[in-house]
């Protein structure tokens, strides 16, 4: 496989994402998601919707989430709906729910690890192609939370998310912490869900982290770390794998002291491994070609 292009630039606002986006030559055809986190109640770091509001404009896209598997702001459809306002997604663009209502829809997994089926919010199909917008920080349980976690965990409905968290085990959220596996298998469960939407959107697919406000702990924590590091910059490309490599690398890269409390987060959940089992699964590639973008 060839080496991915990742870009990079260096100054964040809103108009460098956009411009990032227009480096990648990447046409999203019909009815664009835009898939995005919408911040647990009393997280700071989250990106806004205000911030964005640019580059879901120039895609004409519609910001997509799902319920969480856990307890919060965000785990039933009418919690969920009343942040999504209290935090303002649906005050500048379209906002979609997708699990709002169920039947999920199953997306297979023919050479998964760990699942064969993942299941995501059913509004998934209604989208012809996805814009993946991601705040690069750590996270609790995936060590790093980056393209492929909002693949995953990101885009699977209540039950999706439970099963992955599971490594297969269950989709009941009332046994989420009662069936927590081996953290490679989690990690694997990860990969194998991120495998399935990508198929999913045959190709029509393209990929931003921003790497803002990085903090050892995710946007799904109410009382997350305050940020650890200086902001570093934006990157785009159409390989989710690369990416979440080269962010990795520039945090391991950096020259801020503070990298080492990101570092101790994502080792201590062997966080690489999602990205190892990933590659295996043959969606995207390790390797990578940074290209600086002024």
């Amino acid at each position: 496989m060839e080496k991915a292009k990742v870009y990079f630039c260096k100054e964040i606002t809103p108009e460098n994402i956009v411009k990032m986006f227009k480096t990648l030559g990447k046409e999203l055809p019909g009815k664009v998601a835009v898939k995005m986190h919408s911040g647990e109640r009393g997280n700071k770091n989250y990106l806004r919707p205000e911030f964005v509001k640019k580059m879901i404009d120039y895609v004409d896209g519609t910001v997509v989430e799902c319920n969480t598997a856990y307890e919060g702001a965000r785990n039933y459809t009418e919690k969920h709906l009343k942040l999504i306002k209290e935090h303002e997604w649906d005050k500048y663009f379209k906002f979609d729910l997708m699990d709002a209502e169920g039947p999920d829809l199953a997306l297979d997994v023919p050479n998964g690890k760990i699942l064969k089926k993942n299941y995501v919010g059913k509004n998934l199909a209604q989208y012809d192609s996805m814009l993946v917008l991601s705040h690069f920080k750590g996270h609790a349980m995936g060590g790093y939370g980056g393209a492929l976690k909002q693949l995953s965990i990101g885009c699977g409905s209540s039950a999706g998310k439970t099963l992955i968290h599971t490594a297969g085990v269950s989709n009941k959220q009332t046994k989420l912490f009662d069936n927590l596996p081996e953290q490679d298998r989690f990690l694997e469960a990860m990969a194998d869900a991120a495998s399935s939407v990508v198929a999913h959107f045959k190709g029509n697919m393209a990929f931003i982290n921003v790497m803002k406000n990085i903090s050892k702990d995710c946007d799904c924590d109410g009382n997350a770390s305050a940020p650890c590091m200086k902001d570093i910059g934006i990157l785009s490309s159409i390989d989710p794998i690369a990416i979440d490599q080269a962010c990795l690398d520039l945090v391991y890269n950096s020259e801020d002291p503070g990298k080492d409390i990101l570092i101790k987060r994502i080792e201590s959940l062997h966080g690489v491994h999602t990205i190892e089992a990933a590659a295996e699964l043959g969606f995207g590639t390790r390797e990578y070609e940074l290209i600086n973008v002024d």
